[in-house]
């Protein structure tokens, strides 16, 4: 019976996962903490001639030349102007360092990995279904969860 019980603590445990909540327009999105380096202002942009419409141009942080790319021009949704709560999101993936621009970085959140369900249908429709893991229910609210690794292959590819 105790083992039972330390089996069950140890498989909840492994199910939480710890992601960035930001928002582009009205949604919530979220990303795997762990893919995470860090939250930034947003500082000079250097555009790239010839770049696909997403991409914003590079950046230089600390030394190192990083992609960054507008979310929204990625998923076919309207651009929107940088605000004072804008951020770029410096993501790993698989050793790619890229940059995100978002409209806001919310909170970091744990979420069961069981209250995560496949992503609907009309969801699909609007925005590459490869580019979503599925839509996460924290209490009253909906968080679609970003598969990363697709999102970048195309980018660094």
């Amino acid at each position: 019976m105790a083992n039972d019980i330390h089996q069950y603590q140890e498989s909840s445990s492994n199910d939480m996962l710890q992601l960035v909540v930001f928002s582009l327009g009205t949604e919530e999105f979220s990303v795997d903490i762990m893919k995470v380096q860090e939250i930034i202002r947003l500082p000079e942009i250097t555009r790239i001639p010839k770049s696909p419409d997403y991409i914003k141009g590079v950046i230089n942080l600390r030394g190192k030349i990083i992609v960054v790319m507008d979310l929204d021009k990625r998923f076919g949704l309207p651009s929107k102007e940088i605000t004072e709560e804008s951020r770029i999101i410096v993501a790993d993936v698989e050793g790619t360092i890229v940059g995100m621009v978002v409209d806001s970085v919310s909170e970091v959140i744990r979420l069961l990995a069981s209250s995560v369900d496949p992503t609907p249908e009309v969801i699909s429709r609007s925005i590459n279904a490869e580019y979503l893991k599925g839509v996460g229910k924290l209490d009253d609210r909906l968080l679609i969860l970003l598969n990363l690794e697709n999102i970048i292959s195309e980018t660094a590819g």
